[in-house]
């Protein structure tokens, strides 16, 4: 199977009281089958969150998930969460009255 190649990097910008902090960045590489910009412009544009970052987030975050549980779907721990999952995205693709065709 073709897979898309994407380097990500998680900087920590401040504590949770704002306060700076001096962590390297965490950067990794991670294979998907998918174009993950395409699915995160393709959120943005639905029209379906308050913020472009939600969106982002939901959209890296469910293509990073995603692509773990298919690569390792035969690992028991997640037998029980992937079904779950088919489901969200099914019904993510599907949309809902208000995120189609409306601006």
């Amino acid at each position: 199977m073709k897979r898309h190649r994407y380097r990500l990097t998680v900087e920590h910008i401040s504590d949770s009281r704002g306060g700076p902090v001096h962590n390297k960045p965490l950067q990794f590489e991670v294979m998907n089958h998918d174009d993950i910009i395409a699915v995160v412009t393709w959120l943005r544009e639905r029209g379906d969150f308050s913020d472009k970052e939600s969106a982002a987030a939901l959209g890296v975050g469910l293509k990073l998930l995603g692509g773990v549980l298919l690569d390792n779907k035969d690992n028991p721990l997640f037998s029980s969460f992937l079904p779950h999952l088919y489901q969200f995205v099914k019904e993510l693709k599907a949309g809902t009255t208000d995120s189609q065709g409306n601006d």
